[in-house]
């Protein structure tokens, strides 16, 4: 294969999963206008000193610097904001309507559409993933696309189904933020810290029996850890929310963390490791009187 053919073929893949923009590396001012007529400018090459000496300084592309303290003292007003929000909503939708209200995080401003989730919330079993991709931002729906289609045969193997009915068999999903981060890029930890109320709060609504955590991100950040999903998947955790909006679980919340289906799609080889958390999340509906086999 040339690099021309294997160049269309990484640009199918990356299209084909969901792709539709490209970052560069280093940050670059979009806003410098650009002028309406080339006239006057000369053809000779100028010199690069004197050509970067004529650029206005406003103009000229920023490097990117370390947070400031201003920077900081936004996430923790943006996370306080989202901790007294929550507190005031009852309800499903009054939850939706406080994460759809909330400017705290600038995600909000590039997505097409409020992801808030899917399935039934009388649901025993609630997936968590991280965040929407293309087509979910397009649909509004968590984990359609094809990694989505992929979680729904797993789950449906051990007869699990986002349409069913009956609380037993069916499943509720959802992802710790709420809006497509551009690029698909991986949120950062300050939009999931900012983010980590309404969760809980979503978590606390639904009150379901398990958690499955679907990737690295939701792991760490429901678990309230550092350690990667390869040491932590395969066994059962406590979840317990740590957002100060006063809430108190009446019961356990058994918590599995496993791969996401994009990295499946990716490492089909893995599939084998996450047929064995699906055989310990049967085991545990058997368990917990949610499932008879």
């Amino acid at each position: 294969m040339n690099e021309r053919d294997a160049a269309l073929k990484a640009l199918e893949w990356y299209t084909d999963n969901g792709v539709t923009e490209v970052l560069e590396s280093e940050p670059q001012d979009k806003t410098i206008k650009i002028p309406d007529s080339f006239e006057g400018l000369k053809e000779a090459t100028p010199d690069p000193g004197t050509f970067k000496a004529n650029i206005p300084p406003e103009t000229m592309p920023k490097k990117p610097s370390a947070k400031t303290e201003s920077d900081l003292i936004s996430s923790k007003d943006a996370r306080a904001e989202a901790e007294n929000l929550v507190k005031e909503a009852s309800t499903l939708e009054e939850l939706r309507k406080a994460i759809a209200d909330f400017e705290g995080l600038s995600v909000k401003k590039t997505a097409l559409n409020m992801v808030f989730c899917d399935g039934n919330p009388k649901a025993k079993v609630m997936v968590i993933g991280e965040a929407p991709g293309a087509d979910e931002d397009k649909q509004g729906k968590p984990f359609v696309g094809a990694s989505g289609q992929l979680l729904d045969k797993i789950l449906g193997s051990i007869g699990l189904s986002r349409e069913a009915e009956t609380p037993d068999e069916a499943l509720y999903i959802s992802n710790i933020l709420n809006w497509r981060p551009p690029g698909n890029r991986t949120p950062t930890p300050a939009e999931m810290s900012i983010a980590l109320p309404f969760i809980e709060k979503h978590i606390a609504l639904i009150s379901p029996d398990i958690l499955v955590l679907v990737g690295n991100t939701p792991m760490k950040t429901l678990l309230n850890t550092k350690e990667g999903i390869v040491k932590m998947r395969g066994n059962w955790h406590d979840y317990q929310p740590v957002s100060d909006i006063g809430l108190k679980l009446d019961k356990p919340i058994y918590a599995l963390p496993t791969f996401h289906p994009a990295y499946l799609l990716r490492n089909p080889k893995q599939k084998k490791t996450v047929w064995a958390d699906m055989l310990m999340l049967n085991k545990k509906r058997i368990e917990l009187g949610i499932s008879k086999a």
